[in-house]
């Protein structure tokens, strides 16, 4: 994990980030660290987030990019994006395990409930993040145990 403070690219759910700019430094990153899996979101950005999509944007433009003739392929890095669901299977918490069982997927991560504790007390630790609907996000969402993935 690494931890950017990036004057151009601002924490802010309502800011997009510049395609070019972050694709350039993901690629960048990827390459000097020699990774070979990125997992990131979806279009939808799980929650509508802005910066979230702009990642997923970002890492869509260098894995299809004409210009570029997909790079991250050429790199050896595959990318895995997460999964945005509706708003009633975002918040059926352990129930929707069977349809996402059932619908289909490059991967799926299914946490056993200490998974989800370790995961909720991670949460707990970042009190700038932990604003009152985050307690029902980690109460009631199914991505704190089900997360499901496609290949971009």
């Amino acid at each position: 994990i690494v931890l950017l403070i990036f004057r151009d690219l601002p924490d802010n759910p309502a800011v997009e980030w510049d395609t070019q700019l972050l694709a350039a430094f993901v690629l960048k990153h990827i390459e000097t660290n020699s990774i070979n899996l990125v997992v990131t979101f979806d279009a939808g950005g799980v929650s509508g987030h802005a910066n979230h999509i702009s990642l997923y944007t970002a890492l869509r433009y260098k894995c299809c990019c004409f210009e570029i003739f997909t790079l991250f392929p050429c790199v050896g890095c595959r990318v895995l994006v997460l999964e945005s669901v509706n708003l009633f299977r975002k918040y059926t918490s352990v129930l929707d395990v069977l349809l996402s069982c059932l619908l289909p997927r490059d991967a799926l991560f299914v946490l056993t409930e200490e998974e989800t504790e370790q995961a909720r007390k991670a949460m707990r630790c970042h009190h700038s993040q932990l604003l009152w609907f985050r307690h029902i996000y980690m109460r009631f969402s199914r991505y704190m145990m089900i997360n499901s993935l496609r290949l971009l």
